[in-house]
């Protein structure tokens, strides 16, 4: 048997540390709040991500994918339709923003903390490629392979939808006394939860027919990824390559569903520093050579190089 399609345990480091990591935040959650509901939605998650990236180390390349959208739907699923439409959990954005003007804690607001804020320091853009609800649907289209970049800086549509959602907050807010509408479980979060989403999945896929790529609405509009940009800059988890090993055939670049030229950080002796990266770990998966792989180090992130489309 070839010995790159034997198991080893090094391949259950990675998805190991993330599920213990939750593990850890659960018990403390639980033990801190008193409430038993924390230790289960990240008990949950912590399992459903170890598992998914289990799954996607060991299983043979054709399979691979399958570890990563059941991941996907296992998370995705949990805070869309158990916390979003039967606990009334809403996790749009918008949300985040009257939570923080209305003093309260809640789902919203702690999940935004932990996956968006402080999880990137330690695990990078891990969210968008393994958890997603919005993802769990974009990558069920038929266009899974980019043609590059859109000529030109249009990720400057992310933060314009970021400050066009925080501006109607603000105006709902104080122009129009919403502090009524704010509390736990409001029929109000619900609607804004479901209209959001919507609009979200309208958006994402019309784009991904339109532009040929699935991942058109999380390069470009994504409010999320302002966040996710700022801090995944410091992760600590990032793709190494081995330049003794690769052959140069481009495989990487040509297959990475965000356009990043990995092999160009590899030629310059740096792991992968783009904060595009979502760690779905498909140029790890597609390199003849195994010359890829996930580690931990310290390194300053947000060089991107990134490939256009030159058509």
């Amino acid at each position: 048997m070839n010995s790159k399609n034997q198991f080893s345990f090094k391949k259950l480091i990675v998805p190991g540390i993330v599920m213990l990591v939750f593990w850890i935040l659960a018990i403390v959650l639980w033990q801190s709040s008193g409430y038993i509901q924390p230790l289960i939605l990240f008990g949950y998650i912590g399992t459903s991500l170890g598992v998914g990236l289990g799954l996607y180390a060991t299983l043979p390349k054709k399979k691979k994918q399958a570890g990563r959208k059941l991941t996907l739907f296992l998370v995705g699923g949990l805070l869309l339709v158990f916390m979003g439409l039967l606990q009334k959990e809403n996790m749009q954005i918008e949300w985040v923003f009257f939570s923080i003007l209305a003093g309260l804690g809640g789902g919203a607001l702690t999940h935004y903390l932990i996956a968006k804020i402080f999880g990137p320091l330690l695990f990078g853009r891990l969210w968008c490629g393994w958890a997603c609800w919005t993802l769990m649907i974009l990558d069920l289209l038929p266009h899974t392979r980019s043609k590059g970049r859109i000529p030109g800086k249009w990720g400057w549509l992310r933060y314009a939808h970021f400050a066009l959602s925080l501006g109607l907050v603000l105006v709902l807010w104080f122009g129009f006394g919403y502090q009524d509408h704010v509390r736990f479980g409001s029929v109000t979060g619900l609607y804004w939860m479901i209209v959001g989403n919507a609009l979200y999945y309208l958006v994402g896929i019309s784009m991904a027919f339109i532009l040929k790529d699935n991942r058109a609405f999380c390069k470009y509009v994504c409010p999320i990824t302002v966040f996710l940009k700022a801090t995944s800059r410091f992760s600590l988890l990032k793709i190494e390559g081995d330049m003794e090993k690769c052959n140069k055939c481009g495989a990487c670049v040509k297959m990475c569903p965000m356009d990043i030229r990995i092999l160009d950080y590899m030629k310059n002796g740096e792991r992968v520093l783009s904060t595009e990266c979502t760690v779905c770990q498909t140029c790890i998966t597609v390199c003849p050579t195994d010359a890829l792989k996930l580690s931990f180090g310290f390194d300053l992130g947000g060089r991107e190089l990134l490939r256009k489309n030159e058509v």
